[in-house]
């Protein structure tokens, strides 16, 4: 994720008439027959040619995160033919050998016919029959049944794997000795095979890398040159804020992909594959990768915006011809678009699988398990980007229902709600304690106090610049600042003046708690600079359109604060050690004193509360 939108390919077959009632045996004979028969190809008449369409990415599997392969999507459109002779009449010897051979689904497939197998995408399928180049038979669980070939991509080294443990098995183990195997074929495979099987499977992991990277290359290029450079063209359709949300960093994406494939070639040994050194070049490029966090948090809008421009004819002519003209496979723009998406959470899969076909005294292996471990932290924290931008129409939500709110949104500066809770807050110029409810997003925390009589009704009361301020942890006893006695307390002193504010958890595991959170909230922010995060003016424009809405519904309801993470368990507090330098803080914005509430300047007109 883990914090990612999938897309999948629908088929649409025409098909014979099924009847669920079989009166007579030879029937139910001839009906048994039937189902082990594969669904009509799709080159046997016209009236049943395979129509391909991806549908809007709401409509896709949730949750799932699959690889783009481009070359699927071609054969699928008819561009190249698949699976073929070559590779049916080993897929079909490796099954009638009694192997185990497995596909991994790349989209789902949906079917209401009983004699087909729906799975989604990432499932795993056991095929059990590939004689049909068209449809499969296979297996998920105990569920059996027939499956587009093209819907499905074998693993690497499909017969690599399934040739190792026919040498692993040949050899049996008796009161401590091995016997050999009486079939000398295999026999053959024991000798030595092993190695040069792993050297083979990396080089087809390798391989497999290089080609897909290659496609995706001339996939961007296709996006930026076919569609958005024609976009930029028509003003009279577009403008630059529709562009920015459709596209969002797509330019940027090409610029650097470009450069690491670049890199990528000078590791790649075209004469022996297996003894490329690709690992260095993830390392290299790790900050760069950085990038898709946008694009991935933009992708949502962007589907809305062209679902939204989908309507009027013109775009669809428009966006139909841009295709034809660059000469396309036959995929929607949304379909397009949605493989950047799909890219960054395929590298660590391909890591993965590279990693475990390196033997650990190759040079490269280190590197690898560097760059698996490094790419898997890149789709951990864009799938956390994706997570908190979900949640921005709830703080926005939550802030509607705070009373008396002044000074900037909240989604101007913060995205995240790290803490909450209530205690007691000292300001130095007043000296006197007051309970307020803190609530700590990043960048800011902002003071809230309960209405008297409605506890669930919150009121403003300011909000403190944690860019401004940095974090003390106090000592039990007599505080010098303030001149009182204190226990569990820490500070929020500004680096730029003399203001310090002191606070007063109840327990000791509060603090902790608190002590925590501000040191959560630092490293979020150094985290979101770092790949330049923000929320853009048109999420927070749906933001304040949800709210409305809501709203107008429901009218203000509690002030229910947002979602935030739950509290860590309570540490050993000898153990808790703040870092050196912790907390750039400087700042602080405190707003003055409110004036009653209305309620109070109409108390004594209140009949029973006379004397």
């Amino acid at each position: 994720m883990h914090y990612l939108a999938d897309g999948f390919l629908c088929v649409f077959h025409k098909r014979r008439p099924y009847f669920s009632s079989i009166h007579s045996e030879r029937e139910r004979e001839r009906e048994r027959e039937r189902r082990r028969l594969p669904p009509r190809s799709e080159n046997q008449t016209e009236s049943n040619r395979t129509r391909v369409s991806l549908p809007h990415p709401a409509l896709c599997s949730r949750g799932r995160n699959t690889g783009f392969q481009l070359a699927s999507w071609a054969r699928t459109c008819g561009k190249d033919k698949v699976p073929g002779p070559g590779r049916t009449l080993r897929m079909m010897k490796l099954v009638s050998g009694g192997s185990v051979v497995n596909a991994e689904a790349v989209w789902d497939h949906v079917t209401m016919a009983d004699r087909e197998l729906a799975f989604k995408a990432g499932d795993v399928i056991k095929v059990l029959d590939a004689s049909n180049k068209d449809w499969w038979w296979g297996q998920i669980d105990h569920e059996e049944g027939w499956f587009p070939a093209s819907f499905v991509r074998l693993w690497v080294n499909q017969e690599e794997n399934t040739a190792v443990e026919i040498a692993e098995s040949s050899t049996e183990v008796q009161n401590g000795h091995a016997e050999a195997s009486p079939n000398p074929s295999t026999d053959c495979l024991c000798l030595g095979q092993p190695s040069q099987n792993r050297e083979q499977m990396r080089a087809n992991v390798i391989n497999e890398i290089m080609s897909t990277e290659r496609h995706y290359i001339k996939h961007l290029k296709d996006i930026c040159e076919g569609y958005l450079r024609q976009c930029k063209k028509r003003r009279d359709m577009f403008n630059d804020d529709q562009l920015k949300v459709i596209f969002g960093n797509i330019e940027d994406i090409y610029r650097f992909q470009l450069s690491f494939v670049r890199d990528l070639e000078k590791q790649f040994n075209t004469e022996e594959p297996h003894l490329s050194e690709i690992g260095p070049c993830f390392l290299e490029h790790q900050d760069g990768f950085w990038i898709y966090s946008e694009y991935c948090n933009n992708h949502v809008d962007a589907c809305m915006e062209l679902t939204r421009l989908m309507r009027d004819a013109r775009y669809q002519h428009f966006f139909e011809a841009c295709r034809l003209v660059q000469q396309m496979i036959d995929i929607a723009i949304d379909g397009y678009l949605l493989t950047p998406v799909q890219k960054i959470c395929k590298y660590p899969l391909q890591l993965a699988e590279l990693l475990k076909y390196t033997v650990q005294e190759h040079s490269d292996y280190r590197y690898v398990a560097a760059a698996l471990a490094v790419m898997r932290n890149v789709t951990q924290q864009i799938n956390e980007r994706k997570r908190r931008l979900e949640n921005i129409d709830k703080i926005a939500q939550w802030q509607a229902s705070v009373l008396d709110w002044e000074g900037e949104d909240i989604l101007d500066r913060s995205s995240e709600l790290v803490y909450t809770g209530e205690m007691s807050w000292i300001y130095q110029p007043y000296g006197r304690s007051q309970s307020r409810i803190f609530f700590l997003f990043d960048h800011q925390m902002v003071l809230c106090k309960k209405d008297l009589i409605r506890r669930d009704i919150l009121y403003y009361k300011g909000r403190i610049d944690m860019d401004r301020y940095e974090v003390i942890d106090a000592i039990d006893g007599r505080d010098d600042d303030f001149n009182v006695s204190v226990k569990n307390a820490f500070k929020l002193a500004n680096r730029d003046s003399d203001e310090i504010h002191i606070f007063l958890p109840k327990k000791l595991e509060e603090k902790i708690r608190w002590l925590r959170a501000f040191q959560e909230e630092r490293k979020m922010v150094q985290e979101d600079e770092k790949i330049g995060f923000e929320i853009s003016e048109y999420q927070k424009r749906q933001a304040a359109l949800t709210v409305r809405r809501v709203t107008k519904q429901k009218g203000v309801g509690r002030s229910v604060p947002p979602a935030y993470p739950p509290p860590l368990d309570p540490m050993n507090p000898g153990q808790y050690l703040l870092p050196d330098g912790y907390g750039q803080a400087d700042g602080y914005e405190y707003e003055p004193k409110r004036s009653t509430s209305p309620f109070w300047q109409n108390f004594s007109r209140l009949a029973p509360f006379k004397k």
